[in-house]
């Protein structure tokens, strides 16, 4: 009760609070559909498939495609956002269309190439992500690579326009627009997996993303944007786009270094191990994804909003707001899945193909990345006031320092815990970014407004 009065204490006279929560309820209500899914489809996966070499293969083959995604799409999503709110408010929805088909383009034509590179180096690349796969392994995680090497594009487009729809407000249903993807996945491995292998997980992944990327699109259409690749040349909202988009793509490069560091030392550990490690951080990977990625959509409008009506009381006020209806909130989820992580896993996974002794080995990752939960999801409200600031420089100086700490960190744990102990580096990297992003953020809040700030 203490917690619920606290929260609703936050909301008194604060309008614009008042929408950022009904945005982030409606996309975590959402997003609880999603993951409810996702988790039938982990259920389903790890019963036809459990800790073997073929899940192992296909969760190598699926890393490089998902961080390409991450790494070129979000990150243009996170550039070009806040521009684009501040061109539709002072210039017009021509303007912003005009940004929007040229920043397409632009991420359309990375995606190719990077996705033609990735297709042409594919057998150099991979002995350094799993250097300890046999040959057959490492084959046939090459060969599923290729097949899930479409994803790119596809996902990379339909993410861009998810991040377009939220402009308008609009959260609910591009949200639940991904849902098409675990249903495909559980449905093909439950009905095709004995007969198509492992094949079938690249099948069913593709389809379930066109789905996705057709919904999307069709959403943002029908509220006034066209998906047009055109260039409208160097403007001045597309310089600024490109001066942000830079150092928010290489923080995105250092952050998918330390995801390839981390598989990478998993591989170089018994047999299974990549699989624990991903499998340890499916219900934490959940939990974060459901709030810091709730918070994070429903913020990033208001926060350019404000930002670019100079309204600091505001910044300040949703700032104090929303790190402590954040902490509220994952602190006590943090405890129930460190002390729940066992129970978690046996009820979850053991089945099958997955055993009483993977139970215990996943179960330790698990509360291992739990660590991180509170940490990771306040640090995304000062994240999001930085990066609609402009200040995306400040996300690649946290990024370099993260993957020092993480290769560091691994090294020294890893031969102490395991692979639990790559889940426990990834935690404590997490904290050292949310001191870094805490200091920055009221930094930059304090040289806006320092008078209004110091009152505070």
């Amino acid at each position: 009760m203490g917690a619920l009065a606290t929260l609703g204490r936050q909301f008194q006279g604060g309008t614009v609070n008042r929408r950022i929560f009904r945005a982030a309820v409606s996309v975590t209500a959402v997003g609880i559909v999603v993951k409810v899914a996702a988790t039938f489809k982990e259920v389903a996966v790890a019963g036809v498939y459990g800790r073997s070499d073929l899940m192992d293969a296909f969760l190598a083959a699926a890393l490089i495609p998902g961080l390409l995604i991450n790494l070129i799409s979000e990150s243009m999503n996170q550039a070009l956002v806040p521009t684009l709110i501040r061109v539709r408010e002072q210039e017009g929805h021509t303007s912003a269309q005009e940004l929007l088909s040229s920043s397409m383009l632009v991420m359309c034509l990375l995606l190719g190439t990077v996705t033609a590179l990735m297709a042409l180096t594919a057998r150099g690349i991979f002995p350094f992500i799993a250097s300890h796969f046999s040959p057959a392994k490492m084959d046939l995680a090459i060969q599923l690579f290729y097949g899930l090497l479409p994803l790119v594009l596809i996902t990379g487009i339909a993410t861009n326009c998810t991040a377009v729809l939220n402009t308008f407000h609009r959260f609910a249903l591009p949200a639940l627009a991904p849902l098409t993807v675990p249903v495909a996945i559980m449905l093909g491995a439950l009905t095709l997996g004995s007969r198509l292998g492992i094949w079938i997980m690249v099948y069913s992944t593709v389809a379930g993303s066109l789905v996705h990327a057709a919904l999307v699109l069709w959403m943002m259409d029908s509220h006034g944007y066209r998906f047009r690749l055109r260039w409208y040349g160097m403007t001045q909202a597309t310089r600024e786009v490109a001066v942000q988009y830079g150092p928010v793509l290489l923080s995105g490069v250092v952050a998918s270094g330390g995801l390839l560091v981390d598989q990478s030392m998993a591989a170089m550990l018994p047999a299974g191990s990549v699989s624990a490690l991903v499998y340890g951080n499916r219900f934490v990977s959940v939990v974060i994804s459901l709030l810091a990625g709730a918070v994070s959509t429903a913020l990033t409008p208001y926060f350019s909003r404000m930002i670019a009506k100079r309204d600091w009381a505001g910044c300040k006020h949703t700032l104090y707001t929303w790190v402590r209806i954040t902490a509220i909130v994952s602190v006590p989820i943090t405890v129930l899945l460190i002390v729940g992580s066992h129970t978690i896993v046996r009820i979850a996974f053991e089945r099958g193909a997955f055993k009483p002794h993977d139970t215990a080995v996943v179960s330790a990752v698990m509360a291992m990345y739990a660590i991180q939960i509170p940490f990771f999801i306040v640090s995304r409200v000062f994240y999001r006031f930085i990066i609609a600031m402009r200040r995306t420089d400040l996300a690649l100086y946290c990024g370099l320092l993260n993957l020092a700490l993480d290769i560091v960190l691994n090294v020294v744990l890893m031969r102490w815990l395991g692979v639990a102990g790559i889940a426990l580096a990834t935690s404590l990297w997490t904290v050292s970014t949310f001191f870094f992003l805490w200091y920055w953020a009221w930094k930059l809040l304090s040289a806006k407004a320092p008078n209004y700030v110091e009152n505070s």
